[in-house]
């Protein structure tokens, strides 16, 4: 990972709980889709610079949403980390946090789904995708300019990396097990299935 000034040198540059005692500790930061009360519990570590990631994000997630998050059967952990492409990363990361309430996960989905226009127009495609969130243009400049957000983001992530192991992205753990790199459906299915014995 890149140190903080070296994070937000590039960021100025930028223009072309669990619910079971098992599995991870709970991070205050991490973020949370589904039903909170949901038993099984499927945490994410990922990376919005990360090429696998991506593609998990944009060829899996939407029938695994379908399937567990949006009929309450799981309850859908997020946790950020900084893996491949580092600025890209933070700059989507900062601006997710940065929007409303409830609009966190419309900027990371479209940071995952825009990677053609992010790689072509770098910070304006970031910035359109702020402004789809309800971020102004001058609380966007300002978001990526917050040295402080950036070096606490910077610093939680390699902390929940170091805590949990975790090596590379994207991470899952389902319950308990743990399942390094991309996971097709079929492989989240018996994940799942293997949690409810």
């Amino acid at each position: 990972m890149r140190s903080p000034m070296a994070l937000a040198a590039s960021l100025l540059i930028l223009t072309a709980g669990v619910a079971r005692a098992e599995g991870p500790a709970p991070s205050p930061s991490e973020m949370v889709r589904g039903n909170p009360k949901a038993r099984l519990v499927v945490v994410e570590y990922a990376s919005l610079g990360c090429s696998h990631c991506i593609e998990w994000a944009n060829g899996v997630f939407p029938a695994f949403k379908k399937k567990y998050i949006d009929t309450g059967k799981v309850r859908f952990v997020f946790r950020e980390m900084l893996t491949g492409n580092g600025t890209l990363a933070a700059a989507g990361f900062l601006t997710a946090r940065c929007a409303p309430p409830g609009k966190y996960f419309q900027v990371v989905d479209e940071v995952f789904t825009s990677q053609d226009a992010l790689a072509k127009e770098g910070v304006e495609a970031m910035a359109r995708i702020a402004e789809h969130a309800g971020v102004a243009r001058p609380q966007f400049n300002a978001c990526l300019q917050d040295s402080a957000a950036l070096t606490a983001l910077q610093d939680r992530t390699l902390a929940d990396a170091r805590a949990n192991n975790i090596t590379g992205t994207p991470t899952f753990f389902v319950n308990a097990q743990r399942l390094d790199g991309e996971q097709t459906l079929q492989q989240l299915d018996a994940a799942i299935a293997k949690a409810k014995r």
